[in-house]
């Protein structure tokens, strides 16, 4: 057997492993180590395995993680999320379905805060789907929009995924987190929209429009302080070049911490919930990091990331249409894969390939940046795309009443935004690297 064959079907095995429910860090790791076994022996494996599991773990950039998630976590506990919805429906329950765009806006604030997808939908969902159920929003809508509104966490910083994006590239963190806002806001703009023009297409969907009293938009706005005032100094001390992405997780974490004392929403069992819940979820993180190091390691040894990539460069087609072909990979992988697998398996053999292209006259650095939000992007789309969907799952946990093909029914509209917004990404860098111009040089 050629060792192109070997890395194909160590691939193909990963898949299986993997739809079969094996944990992906095993589904991963298995097949990694038995091709590198076929390709070069145990002695050679072991001997890799003796360096490879240390030199991962302790690289000092991986810290991040665990921290911006203990952050993410005190967040949850510490009952941010009821402030952040109470006042993004204030704002906009003037409009027809704005409780709808309320759900949107508060994913999206929580989003960048909490650092993760899944506490940001778990956490809205809980807060806003029953007010949003008892006014009268069909079940269709509420759950789709929730839904799609939590997938922001993936693109938002402190998103894990965008971190761990960065570091497997060696990219600047800080440009990374730039590079996602105009990105992101595109997204909730889009996402605002189809909720309008589904309410006008359905008004049955949702409730008349009920507006907030110019004293009711004050009182909840002077509720969401401690929010304004945690991204303020993380990210603004970040930005400001005050301390590093590591610096301000830590500095996070301490003023989440403190608010969530002096707000009298913070216990010791709710601390060890905190904890536990970090040291769980950071453990998963890093045994994929490991079942990704281990097939990736055997996939280069098989050769085809390097066989691919040469197959791509002599392809006569256009870059871009090789880098729409690739998103249309990533949302087919996303049906059977989470969205840090898929970083962890995949970009250590496309990034090279993309690197090698020529997109608009882009540098290196560029190039990299518009290729992590591009990736990032079909993740977010892949939260919701059937027939998987991880978002739609978590609100059919949480809103039982409503069957899960209604959901799928309501993300269509979403989902035509999101493919625009990935037209718009792909075909107009600037779009994503304005930002990161204007403020990083």
């Amino acid at each position: 057997m050629s060792t192109m064959s070997i890395g194909l079907t160590l691939f193909a095995g990963m898949l299986v492993l993997m739809a079969v429910r094996v944990p992906i860090a095993n589904a991963m790791f298995v097949p990694g180590a038995l091709g590198y076994v076929a390709l070069s022996g145990w002695d050679p494996l072991l001997a890799h395995l003796k360096g490879a599991v240390y030199g991962r773990v302790s690289v000092y950039d991986l810290s991040v993680i665990p921290l911006f998630m203990l952050m993410g976590a005190f967040a949850v506990k510490g009952g941010l999320s009821k402030a952040l919805f109470d006042f993004a429906n204030a704002l906009l329950g003037r409009f027809r379905g704005g409780m709808a765009m309320a759900g949107v806006l508060a994913c999206a604030a929580f989003g960048s805060i909490s650092g993760s997808t899944v506490a940001t939908t778990a956490t809205i969902a809980q807060v806003a789907y029953p007010e949003m159920r008892r006014i009268g929003f069909s079940g269709r809508l509420a759950t789709a929009a929730l839904a799609t509104g939590g997938t922001m966490g993936v693109l938002l910083p402190p998103s894990v995924t965008l971190m761990v994006y960065a570091i497997l590239t060696e990219q600047n963190i800080t440009k990374m987190f730039l590079a996602a806002y105009v990105p992101a806001l595109v997204a909730a703009v889009g996402y605002l929209i189809a909720i309008a023009v589904v309410v006008r297409l359905h008004p049955e969907q949702a409730p008349a429009a009920q507006a907030a009293s110019p004293a009711e938009v004050l009182a909840a706005a002077a509720k969401v302080w401690p929010i304004v005032a945690i991204f303020a100094v993380v990210f603004g001390g970040i930005y400001g070049g005050l301390f590093t992405a590591t610096e301000g997780a830590a500095i996070g974490n301490v003023l989440t911490f403190a608010i969530t004392v002096l707000r009298g929403e913070m216990d010791r069992e709710r601390l060890m919930s905190c904890v536990r819940t970090t040291a769980q979820t950071s453990g998963m993180i890093f045994l994929i990091f490991i079942g990704a190091d281990m097939i990736n390691a055997a996939l280069a040894l098989s050769q085809l990331p390097a066989q691919l990539a040469d197959v791509v460069a002599h392809l006569q087609i256009s870059p871009v249409v090789v880098m729409a072909g690739i998103m249309v990979f990533y949302i087919i992988l996303g049906c059977v894969m989470d969205e840090m697998s898929m970083i962890l398996l995949t970009v250590p053999t496309l990034f090279p390939v993309i690197m090698g292209m020529d997109f608009f006259g882009l540098d290196g650095a560029d190039k990299a940046l518009w290729f992590g939000i591009l990736i990032l992007t079909v993740c977010e789309i892949g939260m919701i795309f059937p027939p998987v969907g991880l978002n739609v799952y978590i609100m059919n946990g949480l809103a039982k009443d409503v069957p899960m093909v209604e959901t799928y029914k309501g993300v269509v509209p979403f989902l035509i935004t999101d493919g625009l917004r990935l037209a718009l990404l792909i075909g107009f860098p600037p779009v994503t690297l304005w930002l990161v111009h204007r403020l990083a040089g």
